[in-house]
């Protein structure tokens, strides 16, 4: 079966709607994201690193430059597109910065803030491929993930010492997140901590998202939608539900699971217990 992720225009439903232009473009940013699942609901083949192209070792936090944010808030406000800049620093390239703006995945621009790029953008010439992007995405993530804060998150600790911290966007409706969950005794008896955050990947899934985010014990409540296939039902509360989907839209995530360790990176997708042991603790 093919899924698509839920994307940000869906969780925009939870707060008044931009403008047309302004949508529009979220939707186009959004849309280069949405990569049709082959099985299930993961996306591994989209979110493996391709083992040819090296990560840049670039600094992952260099200055924010204040002219061009400034630069390329101008011009989104002249195109009558209602997002709002909160960094650019500069990149490998020259003249060309990436990106940061709320809610939105990062892109690149120019120094004169006048067009927006997406993708990757691969240094070549120098040895190895090099994405240069890929170590300020990792700050990003690194940084957003931080300040969630730990009660909005449902956690598995690890048994004995940790020795890493992984987080989780999942769908409880996701038959590779189940797989993925199934095997938490293993990941935690590895010494890995688990922390989920909520990534319903559409409408239908959003009620049982926030019913387990809004039950007295949101462990149980887990535990029982994917591994009991049981109803779960609670009270309406003011759950993190809509926040974790815009937080998973600004990450880029594409499918569920979507597995980040704490130093930002993502490395998966589903991923057996050893495996995920593996890249976290190397990640």
């Amino acid at each position: 079966m093919s899924v698509l992720p839920f994307s940000k225009a869906r969780a925009a439903s939870y707060k008044p709607a931009h403008n047309s232009v302004s949508s529009k473009l979220t939707r186009a940013m959004m849309s280069s994201l949405l990569v049709v699942v082959a099985a299930g609901c993961s996306n591994n083949a989209a979110d493996a690193t391709n083992p040819e192209i090296t990560t840049s070792t670039q600094a992952a936090a260099p200055d924010n430059d204040a002219a061009v944010v400034s630069a390329l808030q101008a011009n989104l406000d002249a195109s009558g597109i209602e997002e709002t800049v909160t960094s650019a620093v500069p990149t490998a390239m020259d003249d060309i910065y990436w990106v940061s703006a709320e809610g939105l995945p990062s892109f690149f621009t120019d120094k004169a803030g006048k067009h927006i790029i997406q993708g990757q953008i691969i240094s070549i010439g120098d040895g190895a491929p090099v994405d240069i992007s890929a170590a300020l995405m990792a700050s990003n993530a690194q940084q957003a993930l931080e300040a969630v804060d730990k009660d909005e998150l449902i956690i598995y600790p690890a048994t004995g010492a940790t020795k890493a911290v992984v987080y989780v966007f999942t769908d409880a409706d996701c038959p590779y997140c189940t797989k993925l969950h199934s095997e938490m005794d293993d990941i935690n008896a590895r010494g890995i901590e688990v922390r989920y955050l909520a990534w319903p990947r559409s409408e239908a899934s959003i009620p049982l998202m926030e019913a387990i985010w809004c039950s007295d014990d949101r462990v149980q409540a887990m535990d029982q939608a994917k591994n009991e296939d049981v109803n779960i039902s609670a009270p309406a509360c003011q759950s993190p539900v809509a926040k974790h989907m815009q937080l998973g839209a600004s990450l880029g995530v594409r499918g569920t699971p979507a597995i980040f360790t704490e130093s930002g990176q993502q490395i998966g997708g589903y991923l057996p217990a050893a495996q995920l042991a593996e890249a976290a603790l190397n990640n």
